[in-house]
């Protein structure tokens, strides 16, 4: 049954995405090393077969999503999170343990399968939330995540030290104290007389948005989100192999760089959002962190010493204020009982251009970064990047001018 949520309902859900979120954090840095143990190949060739596991990995969230947000709608938030936090920690295992390429592809189906942490949390926050404080609560489960990604990959990166595999087997066993945290602590929040039927015609990919077109807005917005994710994910696909490259960054480098960029990010959706957004509302505040995002990518990819990448890292923690304002405008366009049925439609959309993004920012790499490559350019892929931040500021400003114009 569900319960009335009190003052801790969101301390529960934030502790339990910020335990889920350092042991994703904490494989990060040792991706390449375990990659390139696997598979006897370099930085370049790892970094293609990296691109393929992320997408693997988001195939299966894309057409997974629409399912696990449907049933939260039918059965509750809290069995399914759970349900996906057990499934990550058993992923973690299988990779740990993966003698082969074919092994570590496995373990990304089933994370993929199962990784509804970020729709069922974004549905729950939408649960609990007034209109004036739903953007700034999306903030903090983004905040949450980057704090995990402050510890995890320091984590990660000093674990690395003692083999690629050290951090999975890490991973895992956090994984499962966190289920035992949610198991014990966190509190159902969607109401009986808030819950639908659920229906297999809408519980995938097209049937969620379709459900979506009922609400043009969101629908145009969605369109966005598909740019800036697509912009997003070149961060966590190259970001390793990008560094360890050009700078010569050890794992525990790698590791130290994600923290920081954690570091920025949770202070721009745990502070920025609540600091910015109120001022000059949810539309300016995503045109603002598209742009400064924007930047950022540049920064990133002409940067010719380690050092350069700090102030662009400042830079891009903007991009902290655009989907918990766009998630926000979105949400309070949909029903109660359809709130779960938008974050799996939210989710099936990154999921979707997370299949693209890897494979085409690591492919752009690594024809960048050939031998024969016609122009050594390793920064290749943060350019693209740039470009789709530009294109989905150009997407949010049609589509909220066109909703202002009268009908």
């Amino acid at each position: 049954m569900a319960r009335a949520p009190g003052k801790h309902a969101v301390i529960f859900l934030l502790v339990t995405v910020l335990i889920d979120m350092i042991g994703l954090g904490m494989i990060m840095p040792v991706m390449p090393s375990l990659i390139g143990e696997v598979t006897g190949e370099g930085l370049s060739e790892a970094a293609a077969y990296g691109g393929w596991l992320m997408f693997t990995y988001a195939a299966m969230q894309f057409l997974f999503a629409p399912v696990l947000g449907n049933l939260s709608d039918a059965y509750g938030r809290r069995p399914v999170l759970l349900l996906s936090l057990t499934a990550l920690a058993a992923d973690y295992v299988i990779m740990g343990f993966a003698p082969d390429l074919l092994w570590l592809f496995v373990g990304r189906v089933l994370a993929g399968m199962c990784g509804a942490n970020y729709t069922i949390a974004n549905a729950y926050i939408a649960d609990i939330s007034s209109p004036e404080k739903r953007a700034a609560n999306f903030g903090l489960i983004g905040a949450a995540f980057g704090v995990g990604f402050i510890i995890g990959p320091a984590i990660g990166g000093l674990l690395g030290e003692f083999g690629p595999r050290v951090p999975f087997f890490a991973a895992a066993g956090l994984g499962l104290l966190n289920v035992l945290y949610g198991l014990f602590v966190l509190p159902e929040t969607l109401k009986q007389e808030n819950r639908r039927p659920f229906v297999w015609l809408r519980a995938n990919p097209l049937g969620a948005l379709r459900q979506m077109r009922k609400y043009p807005l969101v629908l145009g917005l969605l369109g966005a989100s598909v740019f800036f994710q697509l912009a997003h994910d070149v961060n966590p696909s190259t970001w390793s192999y990008y560094t360890m490259l050009k700078f010569g960054w050890s794992e525990a480098d790698v590791g130290a760089s994600l923290a920081f960029v954690g570091l920025c990010m949770a202070l721009m959706m745990g502070l920025g959002t609540r600091l910015i957004i109120p001022r000059i509302g949810e539309a300016r505040a995503a045109a603002l962190g598209l742009t400064l995002t924007s930047l950022g990518f540049l920064g990133f990819a002409f940067a010719s010493e380690g050092w350069m990448f700090l102030p662009f890292m400042v830079v891009l923690s903007f991009m902290g204020l655009v989907q918990p304002a766009l998630r926000s405008i979105m949400a309070g366009h949909v029903p109660e009982n359809a709130q779960g049925e938008l974050q799996g439609a939210i989710s099936s959309v990154m999921g979707l251009t997370m299949t693209v993004a890897p494979l085409l920012s690591t492919q752009i790499f690594h024809a960048f970064t050939q031998a024969d490559a016609p122009v050594y350019f390793p920064g290749a892929a943060f350019v693209m990047a740039s470009a789709c931040t530009l294109m989905a500021l150009g997407v949010v400003t049609v589509v909220l001018k066109a909703k202002e114009k009268p009908a």
